[in-house]
C-alpha cells in the first residue's frame, strides 16, 4: 500500500475538517487534535499546525490571539476566501461519494 498517497489524501480530508469546523466556530489546535482523533486521524501538533499555518497564510483561516488564564491561545476562523472553498469541496465531494458508492 501506497502510504504517501494515504497521507496526501487524508491531509487533504484534515483540511476540509478544518475549514468545516472553523465555519461553525473558532478552533484552536489541542481541541482540534481531539476532534480529529475522534474521526480516526491520529496526527501530532507537528503535522497539524503547520497545515493550519498554511491554511492562513492561503487565506482561508483567519488568526485572533485571546489570553486564556494568562496564556495566549490562536484561535482560528474561516474567511470568505475559506468558505469559497469549503463549498466547493462539499460540491466534489459529494460527486465522488455518489460516484464511489453507485450501486
Amino acid at each position: 500500500m501506497n502510504t504517501g498517497l494515504l497521507r496526501n489524501l487524508f491531509l487533504g480530508f484534515i483540511k476540509i475538517h478544518i475549514l468545516y469546523h472553523a465555519s461553525k466556530e473558532k478552533i484552536f489546535g489541542k481541541e482540534f487534535r481531539e476532534e480529529l482523533l475522534r474521526h480516526g486521524y491520529d496526527i501530532s501538533f507537528g503535522t497539524l499546525y503547520p497545515v493550519f499555518h498554511k491554511l492562513e497564510k492561503e487565506g482561508y483561516l483567519h488568526t485572533e490571539k485571546i489570553n486564556v488564564n494568562g496564556k495566549i491561545r490562536k484561535y482560528y476562523s474561516i474567511t470568505p476566501q475559506g468558505e469559497k472553498v469549503l463549498e466547493s469541496s462539499r460540491e466534489k465531494a459529494r460527486e465522488l461519494f455518489n460516484e464511489l458508492f453507485e450501486e
